[in-house]
């Protein structure tokens, strides 16, 4: 399994939640000190070549008109990385690409990252959440279809001229969603998704793989996102546990932009009016997202057993998506947090995967195909070649 560190470059530094709206999009620039939120880019940059020199990859995303993630633009902080790190794989997860005018300006920024890093580029490519449309002056209706029209012009721009592009991924956040990224042989993300929803997504993803492909899907197709922090000991582990959780705390979000029209398929609209399909959980507790599989935290024991359980309830996947440093988490704390998770605990996911993988592997591949369908779950879904 390889693990990919990264850190939302948080601007925590703001009045009581009572004294504003709203975080996301209307949240008052003068909250903001640049002088503070230079030092706190330069924290985070060393935070992501702190993860290479510890053996882990790099992760980088980008939002908007929030101050739980300042960057706005993640294709300039991949720039800087593409320069100043030497070995770690780079993931931007993504290019909110059904938010911007000019693919084919997606595709040269990222052909030049790629080759700056000298081929170590993975280049994702996101829908964007519901709220920033509006601050994009984009309809959210059909995301997704301008998704992929984006894409496909993409990797156009790309291959048409027998040129190679790097590793795609796409983020996926249903069993329906993760059937184009499945079909496209691309790694599907899911992020936060945890007991609830994560097994029926990575099944999808499967069937549909199995369905277009011929043979089931590698662990390394499928990738899972989690709070993560390790410590000594439990206690100081829940602590920086919960400065981790500072993410979902403080995401203070306007119902009329987490549900904007057409954003949403319509049932799922309507339960988003009911209040019983919210994206941002309510006041959520270190407990209570533990349970879900949305938080790793301990001991390094522990939180190897905590992954190690979703990723059998799971079915595998061949990547960790690390979110190790949130809110007011210190350098110091982050760094004794990802250096004992490198330590401790990579290694022996890694094992964990190679065990998994060689065994599950070798009964699929002894199945007749009707029973490797069975066996990876059938969801009445439509397939297309």
């Amino acid at each position: 399994m390889k693990t990919w560190f990264f850190t939302e470059d948080a601007y925590p530094y703001l009045p009581d939640p009572a004294e504003y709206e709203s975080i996301r999009v209307n949240l008052p620039n003068r909250h903001y000190d640049p002088l503070k939120g230079a030092d706190l880019y330069h924290m985070y940059l060393d935070m992501w070549l702190a993860a290479e020199d510890h053996g882990l990859e790099i992760m980088v995303n980008e939002h908007h008109q929030t101050a739980t993630c300042v960057v706005p633009a993640a294709p300039l902080l991949l720039a800087i990385l593409a320069r100043q790190s030497k070995t770690a794989r780079l993931l931007i997860l993504g290019n909110p690409i059904a938010n911007r005018n000019q693919p084919v300006r997606v595709a040269e920024e990222m052909a030049m990252i790629d080759v700056i890093s000298r081929g170590r580029l993975e280049c994702g490519f996101v829908r964007s959440v519901p709220w920033e449309a509006s601050a994009a002056n984009i309809t959210a209706f059909r995301g997704a279809n301008r998704l992929w029209e984006a894409h496909d012009l993409i990797l156009k721009a790309w291959t048409t001229h027998d040129g190679p592009h790097p590793p795609v991924w796409v983020t996926i956040g249903s069993a329906s969603s993760a059937v184009p990224v499945a079909e496209r042989d691309y790694v599907g993300a899911v992020f936060l998704a945890g007991y609830m929803n994560v097994r029926k997504i990575f099944d999808g993803y499967r069937a549909a793989y199995l369905k277009r492909h011929g043979r089931p899907a590698h662990p390394d197709r499928l990738a899972y996102a989690a709070l993560v922090y390790v410590a000594e000991t439990e206690a100081k582990a829940r602590e920086g546990a919960e400065k981790n959780l500072w993410y979902m705390h403080s995401n203070k979000v306007t119902p009329h932009h987490s549900n904007p029209p057409g954003y949403h398929a319509p049932d799922v609209a309507v339960n988003f009016m009911k209040g019983a399909d919210s994206v941002v959980p309510r006041n959520p507790s270190l407990e209570d997202q533990m349970a879900r599989g949305n938080v790793f935290a301990g001991t390094p024991d522990q939180v190897y057993e905590q992954i190690k359980t979703l990723y059998e309830y799971a079915g595998g996947f061949g990547h960790l998506i690390m979110m190790g440093q949130a809110g007011f988490l210190t350098m110091a704390e982050t760094l004794g947090s990802l250096k004992l998770y490198a330590k401790e605990v990579a290694p022996r996911l890694k094992e964990l995967v190679a065990r998994h993988d060689h065994g599950r592997m070798q009964e699929l591949r002894a199945a007749t195909p009707d029973r490797q369908l069975t066996e990876l779950g059938s969801f009445g879904l439509e397939f297309t070649r």
